[in-house]
């Protein structure tokens, strides 16, 4: 009996783990599509960076860029390309 709770307790721990893998993953699949440069980005930590770094430059409050109405998303973009590494 406790051969099996012990393989019982294994598959349920690996499950877990493998559950919290394939979600971490979907963060770094969110992509935006630039209309402007007519590219897509995908959103990560790097472009975190820069999308804070342009609210500060700009004077913006926070706010989600997926909150932003079209024109402040399209000059983010415009911004973004200016400053490419």
């Amino acid at each position: 009996m406790r051969k099996i709770y012990k393989y019982l307790c294994s598959i349920c721990l690996s499950a877990a783990f493998l559950g919290l893998l394939m979600t971490a993953g979907c963060a770094a699949r969110v992509r935006y599509y630039d209309p402007y440069y007519h590219d897509y980005h995908y959103w990560n930590h790097d472009e975190v960076v820069y999308y804070n770094q342009w609210e500060t430059e700009t004077h913006r409050r926070h706010v989600d860029f997926k909150n932003r109405n079209q024109d402040e998303q399209t000059e983010y973009w415009k911004w973004r390309h200016s400053h490419e590494h």
